[in-house]
């Protein structure tokens, strides 16, 4: 299907969907397909959200590309939103997470240059992470299968196990800049960390003057229930990567710091071309006018609930298939017994959609405006595909 024109970069599945319908995709032969997937966490508002419609419309007929050589007033807003809602006081946009995080990395590199202290330019992260597939965010990340054939490994990064407190304060030495960290893993398998170890963290990044780093590409914008996945913890970062929500679909990203750390991102030392214009600024808003309505992540928590209570009952009658159930918002996952790839299949053979993880994990990541009974419907249709596997010959399995 895809043909020989296309890098051979991803493994495609055979489907070839038309249209979106909120939280439901169609095929071009017309089957419909309940999307528990959103693009991977990122149409945060399902398919075709009547108010980003209208939003990129409008905006679509004026101005799609200045530069950010001239002013551009839908940038200043949305920063602001954001600034008002975070602990953040400036924001640099961008088009992708892995942006985000190159800024965010910069920006904590840039700071301890401004300190004089240039020697400071090392970030500890975590296994099991994944920010992003540049030369920079790959070493971040420190996943072998994405460094592999790309020469050396960029210089600047040290890895300590997930959620290790010790072996992290035992990492930091007088060249250590920065601590980078996802409050939850997503394709490390939907592993939150607890508010003991973010609380941990802060400490150690106080202590030793450090920049703590969020990546919240994958759990920010309500994805968690609240507009970032830290509020939860009360432990607010230096510095905030996000995307993938924030634009609803069309690209866009961001990096958010305090004015003290982005103290040395002066004019000229970082830059974009196609970062905040103005299509992007204008979804970005039309986003936040909805997850921001009051009301709005209240109802993203009690519809989590809702769908962790259904998918526990799931993992209690089939303990043979599924082993658990992770995650906290609508940002949830299914541990395995059997081979997660097999899970995903048998749930795409139900018309359902979702999305593999590490350490065994079926991602589900629905659009925030699902419906309770769009929850019911994807609740019936996971349970009939775990039945399927659970009485599945042994032989086949």
């Amino acid at each position: 299907m895809s043909g020989s024109a296309l890098y051979d970069t991803f493994a495609r599945i055979p489907l070839v969907f038309e249209r979106g319908e909120g939280s439901w995709l169609v095929t071009d032969k017309g089957e419909r397909y309940l999307d528990l997937a959103a693009g991977i966490a990122v149409n945060s508002l399902g398919h075709s959200h009547p108010h980003l419609v209208a939003a990129l419309t409008e905006q679509a007929g004026k101005l799609w590309h200045l530069s950010n050589l001239y002013e551009i007033p839908e940038q200043t807003r949305l920063a602001e939103r954001l600034t008002e809602a975070s602990f953040a006081d400036k924001v640099f946009f961008a088009n992708s997470g892995a942006e985000a995080l190159e800024c965010a990395i910069k920006t904590a590199r840039r700071y301890h240059y401004a300190n004089g202290q240039p020697e400071r330019y090392r970030t500890i992260t975590f296994e099991g992470a994944f920010h992003g597939r540049t030369l920079a965010t790959i070493a971040a990340g420190g996943q072998q299968k994405y460094l592999e054939g790309f020469g050396p490994k960029a210089d600047g990064f040290d890895q300590v196990p997930f959620d290790d407190m010790e072996a992290l304060e035992k990492a930091i030495t007088p060249e250590t800049a920065a601590i980078l960290v996802e409050p939850v893993q997503g394709e490390g398998g939907i592993r939150p960390l607890s508010t003991q170890s973010l609380k941990r963290m802060r400490e150690l990044c106080d202590r030793h003057g450090l920049l703590l780093i969020f990546d919240e590409v994958q759990c920010g914008i309500g994805r968690t229930g609240k507009l970032f996945a830290y509020q939860w913890s009360g432990v607010a970062p230096d510095v905030l990567a996000i995307a993938k929500g924030i634009g609803g679909g069309f690209p866009l990203a961001a990096c958010l710091a305090t004015e003290e750390a982005a103290k040395g991102m002066t004019a000229g030392v970082h830059g974009t071309t196609f970062g905040g214009n103005p299509l992007a600024m204008a979804v970005g808003n039309a986003v936040l006018d909805v997850v921001l309505a009051d009301g709005f992540l209240e109802e993203v928590q009690h519809k989590a609930l809702l769908f962790k209570q259904g998918l526990a009952a799931i993992c209690d009658e089939f303990p043979g298939v599924i082993e658990g159930i992770r995650g906290s918002g609508l940002m949830l996952g299914l541990k395995c017994v059997v081979p997660a790839g097999e899970v995903n299949t048998a749930l795409r053979q139900h018309k359902l959609l979702a999305v593999p993880a590490g350490d065994n994990v079926i991602r589900l990541l629905p659009p925030l405006t699902l419906t309770e009974a769009e929850i019911q419907e994807g609740l019936s249709r996971i349970r009939a595909s775990v039945a399927s596997l659970a009485n599945a010959p042994a032989e086949a399995k």
